[in-house]
């Protein structure tokens, strides 16, 4: 089962300008072959399909909690993507109606890269890559054998280092440059763990492949602050009774990647205390949440009030 809370797992700063066109370089992380969608399919999957549980305990709960973190990580891109393609938030801005909308307020849009993510989604993500195509389930690789699964989701998450690199290369705004320099810290720590299950099985020191691509992460000022509070070193359990035996595997006196900063790897029980959301106050104009929402907003006021 899962549970979900209100935050996202970690703050982002508000966008400093509406830009659309990163929007779409960052839906590349959400939707792409390497993204967070395809990362979250083959872990849940493999970890509902996961044979001998009981008897590979530490190989299951390993693939099980990070299923719960990726479940985070897609919310992260899309809040993201939702950002970036609204802007900064207006003051009050969704008050009133939408105005005359025979004087196209949104002419400018037809020039965007990913023109439905305002016609058919308001500014919202949706599980496409940077060019809108769609996200797919032949990105899911759940084979039934560990090993093979677990080298799959090596690759997967050096794949999605490299993609993640390359979209912050595009990148100026804030708010889009803070989602990959989170998630390049946790994929990092994902591929890690990925890395040492495999050396526990096989014997093989797979994680002298690591950093893939081969630059550091403290070269990247937006993972420094997530690697100076030692993210970089902390596997979650997502739960507060279950999946403690990934210590097995992601601890025993394991020590963080030779580029990063030094210290013993942790397992912490639960989830890490992320930040508030944003609110992506409504555009009227545009129908979200309406185009005039004020009767909404009475009654979900008087609805809030009820359940105090």
């Amino acid at each position: 089962m899962f549970m979900r809370v209100d935050r996202l797992i970690t703050e982002l700063p508000p966008p400093q300008t509406q830009d659309p066109n990163a929007a779409a370089a960052l839906q590349e992380l959400l939707g792409g072959k390497y993204g967070e969608m395809s990362t979250l399919g083959n872990y849940m999957f493999q970890s509902f399909n996961f044979r001998s549980k009981d008897k590979l305990r530490p190989f299951y709960s390993l693939v099980a909690s990070i299923t719960a973190e990726e479940l985070a990580h897609v919310e992260l891109v899309s809040n993201g993507v939702a950002m970036l393609n609204s802007g900064p938030d207006k003051k009050n801005g969704d008050k009133g109606n939408g105005g005359d909308i025979s004087k196209t307020p949104f002419e400018a849009m037809t020039d965007i890269r990913l023109a439905a993510a305002f016609l058919a989604n308001g500014g919202g993500a949706t599980p496409v890559n940077s060019n809108g195509v769609s996200w797919n389930t032949d990105f899911i690789t759940t084979t039934g054998n560990v090993i093979f699964d677990l080298l799959h989701n090596f690759h997967l998450e050096c794949g999605a280092r490299l993609h993640k690199m390359r979209v912050y290369e595009t990148l100026s705004d804030p708010t889009g440059r803070e989602v990959c320099g989170y998630l390049l810290v946790r994929g990092s720590v994902h591929a890690h763990s990925y890395a040492l299950a495999i050396e526990k099985l096989t014997g093989v020191d797979i994680k002298k492949m690591l950093p893939t691509p081969n630059i550091p992460l403290g070269n990247i000022p937006e993972c420094q602050k997530y690697l100076d509070e030692g993210s970089h070193r902390r596997l979650y359990t997502w739960s507060n009774t279950d999946y403690q035996e990934i210590s097995g595997i992601w601890g025993n006196g394991e020590v963080a990647l030779p580029d990063d900063p030094p210290g013993e790897l942790e397992v912490v029980e639960g989830m890490p205390e992320g930040g508030k959301m944003q609110q992506l106050v409504g555009v009227p104009s545009a129908f979200t949440p309406d185009y005039a929402p004020e009767e909404m907003f009475e009654i979900a006021s008087k609805l809030y009030k009820a359940s105090r």
